[in-house]
């Protein structure tokens, strides 16, 4: 079970870091058609692009990443606690 936990972490946090270094590197105006930018547009933008649509740049600043990355912990933080109640339930734990 401690595996699962650790993979559950490790998914999330990884995640949370492709939002964080895409916004770095866009904000550095890395070109989008270098690989490593390119793949994390490819991870990142299902989650971003439906927040996009709803929640619109404060002046020249997309909240959008930030929001995100709100989003990727309260989700981490709900699925620990389900597999967690799981684990209880099933005397796994």
């Amino acid at each position: 079970m401690e595996f699962l936990f650790i993979l559950i972490d490790w998914t999330f946090t990884l995640y949370a870091l492709a939002i964080l270094a895409r916004s770095i590197l866009t904000m550095l105006r890395v070109n989008s058609y270098h690989p490593a930018m390119n793949f994390l547009i490819q991870i990142t933008e299902p989650l971003l692009a439906p927040l996009r649509r709803h929640i619109r740049p404060i002046g020249i600043w997309d909240i959008t990443p930030m929001v995100a990355l709100i989003i990727v912990w309260v989700a981490h933080l709900i699925v620990i606690q389900i597999v967690k109640m799981t684990a209880m339930l099933l005397g796994a734990m």
